[in-house]
């Protein structure tokens, strides 16, 4: 029987205006779905004209400008449902999908779904769940004890996976795609025997173990920094009083 980090896998990522969750924007997206190692990925790929200006500091990340994203990009509300049908395509078929740092970008899609769609990402695996493979979460939990980054580029330098055109929605999916794939060869004794569905739920268990060791590390260096346990989408804030 084929491992699943032998078979099938899909990967997505985004690019944003900024890294909070609630308040951010979705700029642009990528699905790539690839049917076995080695094999070309089909890639879908969204530009999003947000509606909010786009910092500089993000245009320097991703190379995206307010021009180029109100020239060239489409609004929110079709591209936020598309992306959730595609992601939910990938479920009904049951193929895991790759999602580093998976909190992120999933719970900002969900945030978007909300603002223009008055949906929710939940809504979309009420009758089948998304399988979520994080390589942040498997590298740190299997490797836990080697120091440095763990950021895409640093996990893609330590098991050698080429990275092109770093901070583009698909060729980060396509890095974080080839990088899971790597993560369960190299650990293959302890994963092969686990199915995409028992991955996902460990690694909330994972997750969680992981966000209570950094704030206590917070704690104890004076970082008033919170860290969310939830993995892989984090829960609505509580509505103001």
């Amino acid at each position: 029987m084929t491992c699943w980090y032998e078979g099938p896998l899909a990967a997505f990522d985004t690019e944003t205006t900024g890294v909070d969750v609630e308040a951010d924007r979705i700029v642009s997206a990528a699905l790539v779905v690839q049917d076995a190692p080695g094999s070309r990925p089909r890639v879908t790929r969204w530009l999003v004209n947000p509606g909010v200006p786009v910092p500089a500091a993000a245009t320097q990340v991703h190379g995206l400008t307010d021009d180029h994203l109100q020239r060239n990009g489409r609004w929110p509300a079709p591209v936020m449902y598309e992306v959730a049908q595609a992601l939910a395509e990938q479920a009904a078929v049951g193929r895991p999908v790759v999602v580093m740092n998976a909190p992120f970008d999933l719970t900002l899609l969900d945030r978007e779904l909300r603002r223009h769609r008055a949906s929710s990402l939940a809504r979309w695996f009420e009758r089948t769940p998304l399988l979520v493979l994080d390589p942040r979460v498997l590298d740190k939990h299997l490797d836990r004890y080697r120091k440095g980054r763990r950021t895409l580029t640093d996990l893609c330098a330590h098991y050698e996976v080429e990275l092109e055109g770093a901070h583009d929605a698909a060729a980060d999916a396509v890095a974080a795609l080839e990088v899971t794939r790597a993560v369960g060869r190299r650990f293959a004794a302890r994963l092969e025997r686990l199915s995409p569905g028992e991955l996902h739920t460990l690694q909330a268990v994972w997750h969680a173990a992981q966000a209570r060791g950094l704030q206590a590390w917070f704690a104890r260096t004076g970082t008033e920094e919170v860290v969310d346990p939830a993995w892989p989408l984090r829960p609505d804030l509580p509505a103001a009083a």
